[in-house]
């Protein structure tokens, strides 16, 4: 992976979307884990118990370092890479340093997936860890990038007939109490009916646990697309206006 080499200035940076990234996110799952449990599989096959100390130090390690080493270093993990993305520094457009990459992996780690929801709302396609830590995610080489792997800047936030901030977050946070109201109502009408036709065993359970989770991923979809369009001024309420 490459050194850090500043980004050269464009008219046009390629900021990665919301698939490219989860693609990403995958790779380094599945790295992180083969990683880990190498570790461990290596500590318990030498049965020593210093040994086996030192090696789960190092899973501990790997599963806390991983990424923010990489990134401070090369601007890549190895799903990044493989990916054709790179975290990049707003203020240098070179690589961030070791002490905002652990920051971002902490934000990312603590508000998981709701971190991404900000995607939807941000000039740069930023999620919350991306905002705070002043970073952007973007192609790390434009000539591989495909039109569906990025977006460019968006203009629309500054339009003069964008509603006040204010009226856009009331607007947002009473779609999400609908929102949330109706999705709730859906999934107990979808456990009342299928207790009713499945006997209530374990069969039960599996039914409630699915619905739960196929209704909650809907849901996070619902909250990201309605944060989206509200504060880009597309929901009824705080429409943006037309120029003249």
């Amino acid at each position: 992976m490459d050194a850090d080499i500043p980004i050269p200035p464009s008219a046009f940076p390629r900021y990665a979307r919301f698939g490219r990234r989860l693609k990403g996110i995958f790779i380094d799952w599945v790295v992180s884990l083969v990683l880990i449990f190498g570790t461990m599989f290596l500590a318990i096959s030498i049965g020593d118990q210093t040994s086996s100390r030192v090696f789960g130090i190092v899973a501990v390690a790997i599963a806390l370092l991983y990424e923010p080493v990489l990134v401070s270093l090369t601007g890549s993990t190895l799903g990044h890479y493989m990916t054709n993305l790179r975290v990049v520094d707003q203020g240098t457009s070179g690589n961030i340093s070791f002490v905002k990459a652990v920051g971002r992996f902490v934000l990312k780690s603590l508000l998981g997936w709701y971190s991404f929801i900000a995607m939807m709302a941000t000039r740069r396609n930023q999620a919350v860890h991306d905002w705070l830590t002043k970073s952007t995610v973007q192609m790390r080489d434009a000539g591989k990038a495909l039109p569906h792997h990025f977006i460019v800047e968006r203009t629309d936030l500054q339009h003069p007939g964008m509603p006040p901030a204010w009226r856009r977050l009331v607007v947002i946070l009473g779609y999400l109490l609908v929102t949330t109201f109706a999705f709730g109502l859906i999934l107990e009408l979808l456990l009342v009916v299928g207790t009713e036709l499945t006997a209530c065993t374990v069969s039960c359970r599996s039914l409630e646990a699915v619905l739960s989770i196929a209704i909650s991923l809907v849901w996070l979809a619902a909250i990201a697309v309605l944060v989206g369009l509200g504060w880009r001024g597309r929901l009824f309420g705080a429409r943006k206006r037309a120029e003249g």
